[in-house]
């Protein structure tokens, strides 16, 4: 049976998954007590590069989670990159532990796309915002004027974004469009002007392409 791992790990997991299996080969041989240890960050990588398939809650009204992980902000903000207004922030801290491919929230067109280099601060911190390295990407939502934005932010230890798409590229809702790799945050923003529902809390783990973050309830 196939392990369901993320493409944009197969750099890594060629890199440092390698020495992990020679190793572990040459401990058999010569040092069987060392096992444990090239056992252990293979674990560790093919653990943190799974990328399990999911089914996707479909619908023009609901916002999916773009990331596994815990719900650590429902703020507001403005949004000064992309929507240049005032917003509604839901963020979600990623651990090691969680699988960190990230996945559209909605059925949208790719307006903007912009990364900015900068720290490299434990993405619990408030500061983490607006100091550390990040990728914003702006969606435009198939049949509506609504538009919202994702947010990629590197963490402590994290210190690669992927985001493997284009302006003008078109996603399914829950569809992967890239991830970031080992420990992060992912924020999405909704305008005010739009009616949201926010339907998770502070603390609530969510799940990416399947947790229902929020419906949008359109003008009558």
């Amino acid at each position: 049976m196939r392990i369901p791992l993320a493409k944009y790990g197969l750099r890594e997991l060629i890199i440092f998954g390698m020495p992990c299996v020679i190793g572990a080969g040459v401990a058999i041989v010569l040092f069987p007590w060392v096992v444990p240890i090239p056992i252990f960050f293979l674990s560790f990588l093919l653990n943190f590069f799974r990328d399990p398939n999911r089914e996707t809650p479909q619908g023009a009204s609901v916002i999916i989670a773009p990331a596994d992980g815990t719900v650590s902000h429902i703020v507001p903000v403005f949004e000064e990159h992309y929507l240049k207004c005032d917003t509604t922030k839901v963020s979600i801290f990623m651990s090691v532990l969680n699988v960190h491919v990230n996945r559209v929230p909605v059925h949208g067109r790719v307006e903007f796309i912009k990364h900015t280099k900068g720290k490299f601060l434990d993405a619990r911190d408030d500061e983490c915002f607006s100091s550390n390295e990040n990728n914003v990407m702006g969606l435009s939502l198939i049949g509506s004027q609504v538009k919202i934005a994702v947010k990629q932010i590197a963490g402590k230890i994290a210190k690669r974004i992927v985001c493997a798409c284009k302006v003008g590229d078109v996603f399914e809702q829950g569809q992967r469009f890239g991830m970031i790799k080992f420990g992060s945050r992912v924020e999405v923003f909704v305008p005010n002007s739009v009616k949201f529902e926010v339907l998770v809390k502070v603390g609530e783990k969510v799940t990416a392409g399947k947790t229902v973050l929020g419906r949008i309830h359109q003008s009558s």
